[in-house]
């Protein structure tokens, strides 16, 4: 997992009109310049809220990408709490758990 790597590329989406816009129109030529792994990839690709948030991406950092992805607030946050259930525990960085019910 390149945790890293996909909070820098979805922080840099969420501040640079440009690269949206690039993103919107070849995601395969914006995401080739990242180091994600296929789990990654196909996540940020869906988008996958959920996952990512289960991946461990930052909150901060996924709720604005969310936004630029058409989610409500309230979709968010039940797909953090969705991911919970299918996925299981936070895998990585801040919100990391270990008792299966997230930091939501």
């Amino acid at each position: 997992m390149s945790l890293y790597h996909l909070q820098k590329l979805l922080y840099q989406l969420n501040r640079d009109p440009e690269l949206q816009q690039r993103f919107l129109e070849d995601k395969e030529a914006v995401l080739e310049k990242y180091k994600l792994d296929e789990e990654e990839l196909a996540a940020v690709k869906k988008p996958d809220i959920g996952l990512l948030y289960i991946l461990g991406v930052n909150g901060q950092i996924l709720m604005h990408y969310a936004a630029m992805c058409g989610y409500a607030w309230p979709e968010y946050i039940q797909a953090m709490r969705d991911a919970l259930e299918e996925h299981g525990n936070v895998r990585a960085g801040l919100y990391v758990t270990t008792d299966g019910k997230g930091a939501i």
